[in-house]
């Protein structure tokens, strides 16, 4: 049986992404977005439980009662993510490996007005995408380049921290989730008394956080935080759609006041290996807020895709521009498009 270090090992040395370990399969990776089997050999019940005991340590017995555990670690002089969690009453690992070193944000292929929300004082911007689209290297690289260049306060929310970051000219505070602060909520409402000027959250996932993050840009804070959703459109739903009914129209009010981008992002197949980020970015207009405020949501994608002089761009044109740049194909384009008929007239 493959040890953790091993397999982590073993992944680095081919590229893989993420680690898999499942009781009665052989140990698998994801490599170029597609899950493929590191070994032949079969993981029993007891090589499960044997690894989950070694990585969790006194924190087993957490896993065994609730069934999940998050938590961060190196291994094989690699820092990861890593999630136990019992299937079938057996543990399970999804462990993802964390890049040593902060991409440059002009290096990830991005649009290029994305850069200019280093430079913002106060607001909200989202970046989002399913798990595994690159959001964290993103957000990473944005507040790396704001340290480099700004003399600022960021504080982090984190669950768990994953990229470390190098203080240069910015003070930063990194708080991990259940191990420096309770939730995201109570260490965003922590935060505002901490004197921040950029402050990240990991995940707006409820009410309270959402509803702190837009009293944080309301107050001067700049905001960066993530969504796991599709499009600019669909974030702004999905936040809204937390409140109850009675307070949509208010939260679609301070929204169309405070959110200032939405960068959205998928990673598919690249030509000849890899993988190819396509994005979509909305630059909050005046007409947009229009949008948002009265909750005509659906002519957001409309608004976007006439934006292009001010940096925007919708993901189908943002595939378009990949399938013409030859870096994917016209299939994989297609198989990623939100308007198959505007991919297959505008890739040629």
């Amino acid at each position: 049986m493959m040890n953790v270090e091993e397999l982590v090992k073993k992944a680095e040395t081919d590229g893989a992404s993420d680690i898999h370990v499942i009781c009665n399969l052989p140990p698998k990776y994801r490599k170029d977005g597609t899950i493929q089997d590191m070994d032949t050999e079969i993981m029993t019940a007891d090589d499960c439980i044997n690894i989950a005991k070694w990585i969790a340590g006194d924190a087993y017995e957490i896993l065994d009662r609730e069934g999940e555990l998050d938590m961060a670690g190196n291994y094989a002089g690699r820092r990861c993510r890593v999630h136990l969690f019992k299937a079938q009453g057996v543990p399970s690992l999804a462990l993802r490996l964390l890049s040593e070193t902060i991409p440059k944000l002009d290096s990830l292929g991005l649009p290029p007005a994305v850069m200019d929300l280093t430079d913002l004082h106060k607001g909200i911007v989202l970046v989002t995408g399913e798990t595994g689209s690159g959001k964290s290297t993103s957000l990473a690289a944005l507040l790396d380049h704001i340290n480099h260049t700004h003399r600022s306060h960021i504080v982090t929310l984190e669950d768990p921290v994953e990229y470390i970051y190098k203080p240069d000219l910015c003070a930063i505070n990194q708080r991990e989730v259940g191990k420096d602060t309770k939730s995201f909520a109570e260490g965003l409402r922590a935060s505002l008394r901490e004197d921040p000027n950029v402050i990240l959250i990991g995940e707006m996932r409820d009410r309270d956080t959402i509803e702190t993050a837009i009293t944080a840009a309301e107050t001067g804070h700049l905001v960066f935080g993530t969504l796991h959703t599709g499009s600019a459109a669909d974030s702004i739903d999905r936040m809204v759609q937390v409140f109850p009914e009675a307070a949509q129209n208010q939260i679609r009010l301070q929204l169309s006041m405070t959110l200032v981008a939405v960068l959205t992002q998928q990673l598919m197949p690249k030509k000849g290996g890899g993988r190819a980020l396509a994005a979509e970015f909305m630059i909050v207009t005046d007409a947009i807020r229009n949008l948002i405020r009265s909750g005509n949501t659906p002519q957001i994608a409309n608004a976007v895709a006439t934006s292009a002089t001010i940096g925007g761009q919708t993901m189908d044109q943002a595939l378009c521009r990949l399938v013409r740049a030859g870096d994917i194909t016209k299939e994989t384009a297609l198989h990623y498009a939100h308007d198959e008929n505007y991919v297959k007239k505008n890739s040629i």
